[in-house]
């Protein structure tokens, strides 16, 4: 009786094939990454992009071989397949990673509060000072109605889409908003222009507001349409069945269910928007001194004021196109954690 478990645990330990141990993919890493520096330095490459690739190419191989050696070709797939996702992985995140510490380091040498606080006023591209407070107060301003004109516009074509939507009509819009997303920022600036110049209009904000607002209103419709279909069938059907009219069933049950998915969609769409220079470039002109009024007058933007500070060539408007650049990055970036704050805050809560 005593023999019985012994022969089950040799049978079972002979069933059991090799295992590389959880340090080992990180000792493979290392050696490839040794010997990509080595090849790297006896070939004469000196960047840094030649030598990681080639380190890459090497853990991968040596993932394979040691891998297969150890265990078996089946795992040893499984793997090189788990590398492959690694790499790919860092080759995504390194540039990321370069463009924000190139603008953390260069940006953070006229980053303060008194550039935050000023214009650039009288102040030359050559000279230094100045600061951004006319940009951002044009930003803030553009941004701002091309929501307030883009938001309602995009939820309610959603809702049509969704809730009313049959025939060629509903066809007829999806298939325009499919070619609106992908539609170039430069034209809705032409769209725009055109209509300016039919009219005999200056240049002044709330025309770079409008076209702002047609390239948000697709990324809106479409955000907010995948929401809405995500509500369940039967809180409308319970809702109807009770003789709640439907436009009420939309109000009181559709919309509060989605409201954190549309939310995020909304702040989404004005991070994308955020960043737009052409529309802006052709429209609004831009202008070294504030302009509260975005109705009269040319208004500065942070996107078109980066532009003309690096296109000028000096120095000192070099390192403010960096301040300015990093304070945009910074703008979006709050507004996609705003974002998936609000996402996770409407989020359905799940337990026992």
């Amino acid at each position: 009786m005593s023999t019985a478990p012994s022969h089950a645990g040799k049978r079972s330990s002979t069933l059991q094939g090799g295992r590389l141990p959880k340090w080992a993919p990180y000792a493979i890493a290392a050696g490839s990454l040794a010997l990509g520096i080595g090849i790297s330095a006896a070939a004469g490459l000196s960047s840094s992009i030649q030598w990681a690739l080639i380190a890459a190419i090497l853990y991968i191989l040596g993932t394979y071989v040691v891998a297969a050696k150890v265990e078996n070709r089946r795992q040893a797939k499984d793997r090189v397949v788990t590398s492959l996702v690694w790499v790919a992985f860092l080759l995504a995140v390194v540039p990321l990673a370069s463009l924000v510490w190139s603008t953390v380091q260069r940006g953070t040498k006229v980053l303060d509060g008194y550039f935050l606080s000023h214009s650039m006023g009288v102040v030359a591209d050559s000279e230094t000072g100045g600061g951004i407070y006319h940009a951002i107060l044009g930003t803030l301003e553009q941004v701002g109605l091309a929501t307030l004109i883009a938001a309602p516009i995009g939820v309610l074509t959603a809702i049509y889409l969704v809730e009313y939507g049959r025939g060629s009509l509903a066809r007829a819009v999806t298939f325009f908003v499919d070619v609106m997303t992908g539609i170039p920022s430069i034209v809705a600036g032409l769209f725009i222009l055109s209509i300016m110049l039919m009219f005999e209009m200056e240049p002044f904000g709330f025309a770079g507001s409008l076209a702002l607002a047609i390239l948000m209103m697709p990324v809106v419709v479409r955000s907010t349409e995948e929401m809405l279909k995500l509500v369940p069938n039967e809180l409308r059907e319970a809702s109807l069945a009770l003789g709640v009219p439907k436009w009420r069933t939309i109000l009181k049950v559709v919309l509060p269910t989605s409201l954190g998915g549309i939310t995020t969609g909304i702040m989404l769409s004005i991070a994308r928007i955020a960043g737009e220079t052409a529309p802006v470039l052709l429209l609004v002109f831009g202008s070294k001194f504030i302009n509260s009024n975005p109705f009269e007058g040319a208004q500065a933007s942070l996107p078109l004021y980066i532009y003309q500070q690096y296109g000028s060539g000096e120095a000192a408007a070099y390192d403010r196109a960096w301040a300015a650049s990093l304070t945009l990055i910074a703008f979006i970036m709050i507004l996609n954690l705003v974002a998936r704050g609000l996402a996770r805050w409407k989020a359905p809560k799940t337990g026992r």
